[in-house]
């Protein structure tokens, strides 16, 4: 005769239980169903009927069975988590899963604040949560654990990227606390989403696949509409010089290696593909794929800025001479863009602050060229003949 699995064995609680429902009069099929609830290993009807053939077994109280029926009435089917006995890892995934909508939020001003600070109780409840099944105290002298103090020991359960991510939220929460941040949260959204990624690794490697908070959260953190060069200037704007610094700090407690590392800080490869427009003109690619390298070696070979911005400030001019019809010098080019605030004057510190869709800054040889889109709306702009005397008339 085969031995009997364990797992599919009744522990002294539940016998109890089972003891204390049958002098209820309840049947052994309703008994079985309750106890079911949440196991793993289900029991079969033989399990109820060696309990109520066994006298030894002393039943619970009513109290205690009332407990059990509230308790097996809150186990989620879809996590196999309970309010009563999985409490830190519910609450673990309400924070990542709060601190995720607060950033997301367009209502919301304190992202990096908000985000950094429940990210921490997140990761501090999981990591409570994989101590305490090991058996292990997490209150010292009256104290739980502390998020840094479980990622420094030798047998946390993650990796150096993912420790490296968890320092840098930390050193992050810490300092962002009273500064002004205006428009930094940008500034670390690649180690917000790292941070979101890893978690939901940890969380279902250490747990369970079921426990994932993917149902919850499609994607984490937003794909905030923005061009290839806002991409590349939106960290240089407006951004505070104790920011800056964090940054900077962060980057340089670690070496080249640790910080290419994805598990650290979040990156993609994404390429603008000719297709119908049924078909999506995004393709994502594995930064380590082959074919990020081929990608990256296109864009630094394609200088998009040639293609987007190709007019010089007198050929602009010339060509809005062309298109409206009407006399158009450079000096009315300057009065344009001046007017529509289409770049910034010479001298200002960020001159590449520029109305992207007009105009753009080439660092390389300090100045402006623009769009096709520009000619078009200067011209249509002057078409009016008020409009064309109005900015005429637009003092320098």
């Amino acid at each position: 005769m085969a031995a009997r699995k364990s797992e599919g064995a009744l522990t002294d609680y539940e016998k109890k239980i089972v003891k204390a429902l049958l002098a209820q009069n309840e049947r052994n099929q309703d008994i079985q169903a309750l106890i079911n609830v949440g196991r793993i290993a289900t029991i079969n009807g033989a399990r109820i009927t060696e309990v109520k053939q066994d006298n030894s077994i002393a039943p619970c109280s009513p109290s205690e069975v009332e407990f059990f029926r509230e308790k097996q009435r809150h186990h989620d089917p879809i996590t196999g988590l309970n309010l009563y006995s999985d409490e830190r890892l519910i609450r673990a995934r309400e924070a990542m899963i709060l601190a995720v909508q607060v950033f997301n939020s367009p209502a919301m001003q304190f992202k990096s604040e908000v985000f950094s600070v429940l990210a921490n109780i997140a990761w501090t409840y999981l990591l409570h949560e994989y101590y305490a099944s090991k058996g292990e105290e997490i209150v010292v002298d009256g104290r739980s654990l502390l998020l840094s103090q479980m990622i420094a020991r030798n047998d946390v359960p993650l990796s150096q990227g993912m420790k490296d991510n968890l320092t840098a939220i930390k050193e992050i929460r810490d300092q962002v606390e009273h500064l002004l941040l205006r428009r930094s949260d940008l500034k670390f959204l690649s180690i917000f989403q790292a941070c979101c990624l890893n978690f939901d690794k940890a969380l279902c490697e250490l747990f369970g696949e079921e426990k994932t908070l993917k149902n919850e959260l499609t994607f984490s953190l937003q794909f905030a509409k923005v061009g290839f060069d806002q991409v590349t200037q939106l960290q240089k704007f407006d951004v505070p010089a104790e920011i800056e610094a964090i940054d900077s700090k962060l980057e340089e407690e670690l070496g080249d290696h640790r910080l290419s590392d994805l598990e650290y800080r979040f990156r993609v490869v994404y390429t603008l593909e000719n297709s119908t427009k049924s078909k999506s003109h995004i393709k994502f690619v594995h930064p380590t794929d082959e074919v990020a390298e081929d990608v990256k070696n296109v864009l630094i070979k394609k200088e998009i800025s040639d293609q987007l911005y190709p007019h010089k400030p007198s050929v602009a001019a010339q060509k809005i001479a062309e298109d409206s019809g009407k006399k158009f010098t450079a000096h009315n080019h300057t009065q344009a863009w001046r007017k529509f605030d289409a770049r910034p004057r010479a001298g200002v510190a960020q001159p590449e602050n520029t109305n992207r869709d007009y105009c753009i800054y080439h660092q390389a040889h300090d100045d402006y060229t623009y769009s096709d889109k520009w000619i078009e709306f200067v011209s249509n702009f002057i078409a009016d003949d008020q409009n064309y005397s109005e900015l005429r008339a637009y003092k320098l």
